[in-house]
């Protein structure tokens, strides 16, 4: 093989494997991050600005209270306990299976690309070694 074209070939695969291992560990971090929001999905990630918090039925229920119009005079109705308790249970429901829905989803894509990662890496490192073994 000509020297050239070995020292292309040689820039090609180091750039591949430095691709993969700078991938990998990124793709780990994010693997590591979804774990742990599948463990803890009520306080994983953020909340919008002004949404109720779900951290314990009183402080929903005083957040939602603290929203609402102070005059009565339009006809707004106040919701009792027992419709704010079934709100916040609705809320508490849609956050766990939301973020549970988007963990599982980043492990899925994670894993892939560890793999894909991996195997790239240990393909192309084994072929610059089999490459300098012949030279």
């Amino acid at each position: 093989m000509e020297k050239s074209q070995r020292i292309g070939s040689q820039i090609y695969g180091y750039t591949v494997c430095l691709v993969a291992v700078i991938t990998f560990l990124i793709t780990i971090t994010s693997l590591v991050n979804a774990i742990i929001d599948k463990d803890d999905p009520l306080h994983s990630g953020w909340n919008p600005a002004g949404s109720p918090s779900l951290a314990s039925f009183d402080n929903y229920k005083m957040d939602v209270l603290k929203n609402l119009p102070q005059s009565d005079s339009k006809g707004n109705i106040i919701p009792d306990d027992e419709k704010l308790k079934a709100m916040f249970e609705a809320a508490k429901a849609d956050k766990i299976q939301s973020v549970n829905h988007q963990a599982y989803r980043s492990i899925v894509i994670s894993s892939l690309l560890i793999l894909v990662s991996a195997t790239l890496f240990v393909t192309h490192w084994r072929w610059l070694k089999k490459m300098r073994l012949e030279s």
